[in-house]
């Protein structure tokens, strides 16, 4: 089987949605999705206006088999841009064939290309297999840094604080 990977198009979104479906389902939390396909082809492909978001796609024989959803970052202490890759997701009928690591080779492309620093991500602890796979590309785990979010009610909350 042949990968090629190559940015997401306005007729993707279809086929972005579904694969984020999916990626829910694997990570077992398969009513978390509120996204639609509006909200990515705002993100994406905007009518006016940068996009905020960015995606690349895999396929194979003309069918779509994996996704990266990413966007550019900043580091305050290498003063330069990076990539948060938000998501990387293989249909599970399609791994094994190099779908994941073609569209990670390709995100560090972007990165030496623009004189980028970082390409970052989140991994789910109990993820073992992606785990490994990260790491035989070489990437090195972040422990020493607790996620923290604010969503939701407490975000409303905060947001309406003002000047406190």
């Amino acid at each position: 089987m042949t990968v090629t990977i190559r940015d997401a198009a306005p007729a993707d979104v279809p086929e972005i949605l579904r694969l984020v479906h999916a990626l829910a389902e694997y990570e077992k939390e398969p009513d978390a999705v509120e996204a639609t396909e509006a909200d990515f082809t705002a993100a994406l492909f905007p009518e006016s206006g940068t996009p905020t978001t960015r995606g690349l796609i895999a396929e194979s024989d003309g069918t779509i088999i994996g996704m990266a959803v990413w966007y550019v970052t900043f580091s305050t202490w290498t003063g330069r841009n990076g990539i948060w890759l938000e998501d990387l997701f293989v249909d599970p009928a399609h791994r094994g064939a190099g779908a994941g690591k073609a569209l990670l080779v390709r995100l560090a492309e972007i990165c030496v290309e623009n004189d980028w620093r970082r390409l970052e991500w989140w991994v789910l602890k109990w993820n073992e297999p992606s785990i490994a796979f990260y790491r035989s590309l070489g990437s090195v785990p972040q422990d020493e840094w607790e996620v923290h979010r604010i969503d939701g009610a407490e975000l409303k909350k905060l947001g309406a604080a003002g000047g406190i």
